[in-house]
């Protein structure tokens, strides 16, 4: 068995996460805030968006990794892994480029949720 799903959605997660990075470093650099947020509300929702990227999107490859070893449809794979692709979009292009748009902000942690939640569902041995 190949795990070809989980693979497409770790290299998108991955590419978006390497953005979220260079955009921190980018602030860091510019500022020169060699360590922490330096008091700059820019840096600080940089460092957050990067942050919550980084707490959520571990569980999420990991329940779309089981499940797929477990023989889940393709189907429910995508929906979970695009599920959490978008949502980490959502709410990193909110947080990074500081809109002040909450719906983004709060539909892209509906999405994060909604793939774990799936995901954990998939993973039950029921």
């Amino acid at each position: 068995m190949t795990l070809a799903i989980t693979g497409i959605y770790a290299a998108a997660l991955t590419a978006l996460y390497l953005l979220l990075s260079f955009r921190v470093i980018a602030v860091r650099r510019a500022q020169r805030i060699n360590l922490g947020d330096g008091d700059n509300p820019d840096m600080l929702r940089r460092m957050r968006a990067h942050g919550n990227f980084a707490e959520y999107v571990p569980l999420g490859l990991i329940l779309l990794l089981i499940a797929e070893q477990q023989g889940t449809a393709p189907l429910w794979l995508h929906v979970t892994g695009l599920f959490l692709l978008a949502g980490r979009i959502a709410h990193g292009v909110n947080f990074t480029f500081g809109l002040k748009s909450m719906p983004l902000r709060t539909g892209g942690m509906v999405f994060t949720f909604l793939s774990l939640i799936l995901g954990a569902l998939l993973v039950l041995p029921l």
